[in-house]
């Protein structure tokens, strides 16, 4: 998608030949910092009130944080300042297993060969790593980005928020489902007709990519439920992913419309036969 964004309706379909994205795609994991409607102002850093100063060595920052001298907002700054300081490093690693997954990942060659068949490609000129900056507001939210899936550019993948093989292959296996279905099917990515639409292709690239499985839940994100927890998941991931469409007012309708399409898309797992991780 991760990640989560300007849409066109009925745009052409990813190829080799289409240019890499340049922003962060309109997918599932990304979110749109340029609706006013949609998030409060965002804040940015002051040495002052946070503690964090750019300007210092970044081993005296790091002891700052250990010893609470930084607050949490001066945190995240941190974070984002360190990001940009290793972005060359991030992309590298980040390309590097973009390159694997494409070579030895089953879900992933899998999912390729059946977006070829649709007359698609997708390989290293339309899936880009870059970096992708968080936005803190100041309601105290942060709002991140794993990668997105543009129809008219294809996959980007945020480098600096890569944990590692794995959460790359989760990631770029996600922003594929949306990739076949934008191919199958002529797919509202903006929502602005209708919302379902969205919440359908993100119920299943949430289901089908792997990133919902029992055992990233839990050591990830630490959901140790037993009893429907693949299940919430889904419906969690889809419903935040389409919350952050423009078109959506508030989490309440994205829940909404998540149950609305839930029963046949839940059930609908091509080009699989069945859930495969």
């Amino acid at each position: 998608m991760s990640s989560q964004s300007s849409e066109s309706p009925a745009p052409a379909a990813p190829t080799s030949s289409t240019p890499v994205p340049t922003q962060s795609p309109p997918s599932s994991s990304s979110t749109d910092a340029s609706q006013p409607t949609k998030f409060p102002r965002i804040i940015s850093n002051d040495p002052a009130r946070t503690g964090f100063d750019p300007k210092t060595a970044w081993w005296i920052n790091y002891f700052k944080i250990l010893t609470g001298s930084i607050n949490n907002e001066g945190v995240f700054h941190y974070r984002e300042w360190r990001y940009k300081e290793h972005e060359a490093r991030d992309c590298a690693r980040c390309e590097e297993f973009r390159d694997w997954a494409f070579a030895y990942s089953p879900t992933v060659r899998f999912l390729r060969e059946k977006v070829q068949a649709l007359n698609g490609n997708l390989d290293a000129s339309n899936v880009l790593c870059k970096r992708c900056p968080a936005r803190l507001t100041e309601d105290g939210e942060v709002y991140r980005s794993s990668g997105g899936f543009h129809p008219n550019h294809g996959i980007l993948i945020c480098a600096n928020e890569v944990r590692d093989r794995h959460h790359l292959e989760d990631t770029l296996s996600h922003e594929m489902v949306h990739a076949f279905d934008h191919l199958r099917w002529k797919v509202d990515w903006m929502g602005g007709k209708d919302l379902k639409h969205a919440a359908c292709t993100e119920i299943r690239a949430a289901m089908l990519s792997g990133e919902c499985r029992w055992s990233r839940e839990a050591w990830t994100r630490g959901n140790w439920t037993l009893t429907q927890q693949f299940q919430d998941c889904v419906r969690k991931r889809a419903a935040l992913s389409v919350q952050a469409r423009p078109a959506c007012k508030d989490d309440v309708q994205a829940v909404k419309v998540v149950n609305q399409v839930w029963d046949s898309c839940y059930s609908d797992t091509r080009p699989f036969d069945e859930v495969y991780r």
